[in-house]
């Protein structure tokens, strides 16, 4: 079966990468641990926006924790490449606990 088959979303560093809106989800949800990026402001780049500061959430998945007490990280960066830079080490560092 091909990649593409497997799983239906893109992958970065073989894990997914899930957009809604301005909102990216990086990690599977069945695990412990997943990445919340969320776009807060673009810049014009030729005829198209890039992302330019972006806010990196650690969070728990399980349902049952209270949404403010999910996160268990929190930092800002400028720019999406940042961002999925410190959202793979910590999501790699949480998941190896």
């Amino acid at each position: 079966m091909s990649e593409s088959k497997k799983n239906p979303f893109p992958m970065y560093r073989g894990k997914p990468l899930v957009r809604c809106g301005d909102t990216l989800y990086y990690g599977n949800m069945t695990d412990k641990y997943v990445i919340k990026i969320d776009i807060k402001t673009k810049k014009p780049l030729d005829d198209m926006e890039i992302a330019d500061k972006c806010i990196v959430q650690l969070m728990y998945t399980d349902p049952e924790i209270r949404t403010r007490k999910q996160i268990v990280k929190t930092s800002e960066k400028n720019g999406l490449y940042l961002a999925l830079d410190i959202a793979d080490a910590w999501l790699t560092r949480a998941l190896a606990e």
